[in-house]
C-alpha cells in the first residue's frame, strides 16, 4: 500500500465563499500514482469546511442564505464564544453543518464521483491563509 499527503493553501478574500476544489485534488491523486483506494479530503481548520454538492450557482447561493439563518454573524455578541474577543463563533457553527471532510473512493486512478459530484472547500472565516489536507492511500 502506498500513501500521498499534500496540504494545499487557501486564501480565501471574503468572508464567507465556496470554492470548487475538484480539480485540484484529481492533481494530488493524479500525482500519488495510486490506482485504487481511498482520498480524504479534510479542512484542517475549525471555521471552514469541506463537501461534496453539486456545483451550480443557485446552490451556492442557498447554502449561504441557509447557513446565515441557522448561524447567523450578527449580532456578534450573541455568541458566548465571541466574548473572548473573537468574531467567529457563526464559522465555527456552519462548519459543523457543512462537515469536516470527504472520502471518495479511487478507481482506475480516478475519483470514484456520482453524476453531477464536485468537492468543494467551504470558508466561513476568511480573509486568511488556511489549509486543506488531502490523503491518498492504495496501490
Amino acid at each position: 500500500m502506498k500513501s500521498f499527503r499534500k496540504e494545499v493553501w487557501m486564501n480565501v478574500p471574503t468572508r464567507r465563499a465556496f470554492v470548487n476544489i475538484t480539480a485540484v485534488v484529481e492533481q494530488c491523486l493524479q500525482n500519488s500514482g495510486i490506482r485504487e483506494g481511498l482520498c480524504l479530503v479534510n479542512a484542517m481548520h475549525i471555521t471552514a469546511s469541506v463537501y461534496i454538492n453539486d456545483d451550480e450557482s443557485g446552490l451556492h447561493h442557498d447554502y449561504d442564505v441557509w447557513l446565515e439563518k441557522l448561524a447567523p454573524h450578527e449580532p456578534v455578541r450573541g455568541y458566548r464564544h465571541n466574548m473572548t474577543g473573537e468574531d467567529n463563533a457563526d464559522a465555527h457553527m456552519k462548519r459543523q453543518l457543512m462537515g469536516r471532510e470527504v472520502v471518495v473512493a479511487v478507481t482506475a486512478g480516478r475519483l470514484d464521483f456520482g453524476p453531477w459530484e464536485q468537492i468543494f472547500y467551504g470558508e466561513f472565516d476568511g480573509m486568511r491563509r488556511k489549509r486543506v489536507l488531502v490523503k491518498v492511500i492504495g496501490a
